[in-house]
């Protein structure tokens, strides 16, 4: 069967963005544009529906960042606060296929101790005394779920309870008025 023959007209301008392309495809520059045009049809439809494009960050520290197509179905604040008392975050996203995705950030924290490793308290602030420090660096965390029940083991009970209740209700209604 022979394969369908496409122009596409190049602008000067652009000529080195496609060079560029079809270098990184290894000199396929229609398996290329092929999958960006896949990649641009499926985010433009899911925008279409509801859905968002969403860039998080999830590593130690600035991490790196992580892009996926989803809408917003909850969010907890608080839900585990650490010794410096700065909240973790929780957020769990309805993807286009139906998943859940959790992103979770925990805030940078840092304890002092007495030479017994007992908490310093004031002692610490000030410095008084043998006292040790430690820190941990801020650090975030992504993982995707199958199922509402699977869900359930991840997140705080609340943050549960809300995207339950977003579960239930339809992403689009068909009003005949």
């Amino acid at each position: 069967m022979p394969v369908p023959n496409k122009t596409i007209y190049v602008s000067d301008g652009d000529l080195s963005l496609y060079q560029r392309a079809q270098e990184l495809a290894g000199g396929n520059l229609s398996s290329a544009i092929a999958k960006a045009l896949r990649r641009w049809v499926d985010t433009s439809e899911s925008l279409q529906g509801g859905f968002e494009e969403i860039t998080v960050r999830v590593g130690v520290g600035a991490g790196r960042k992580v892009r996926f197509v989803g809408v917003l179905v909850g969010e907890w604040v608080g839900a585990g606060a650490s010794r410096t008392g700065m909240p973790d975050a929780y957020r769990v996203y309805r993807g286009r296929t139906g998943k859940y995705v959790v992103h979770v950030e925990r805030s940078p924290d840092w304890w002092a101790v007495d030479a017994e490793g007992k908490p310093a308290g004031w002692r610490g602030w000030v410095g008084v005394g043998d006292v040790r420090y430690g820190s941990r660096p801020k650090e975030s965390t992504l993982e995707v779920v199958d199922t509402l029940e699977q869900l359930r083991e991840k997140v705080p009970p609340e943050l549960f309870d809300m995207v339950s209740r977003a579960a239930r209700q339809p992403t689009v209604e068909e009003l005949d008025i």
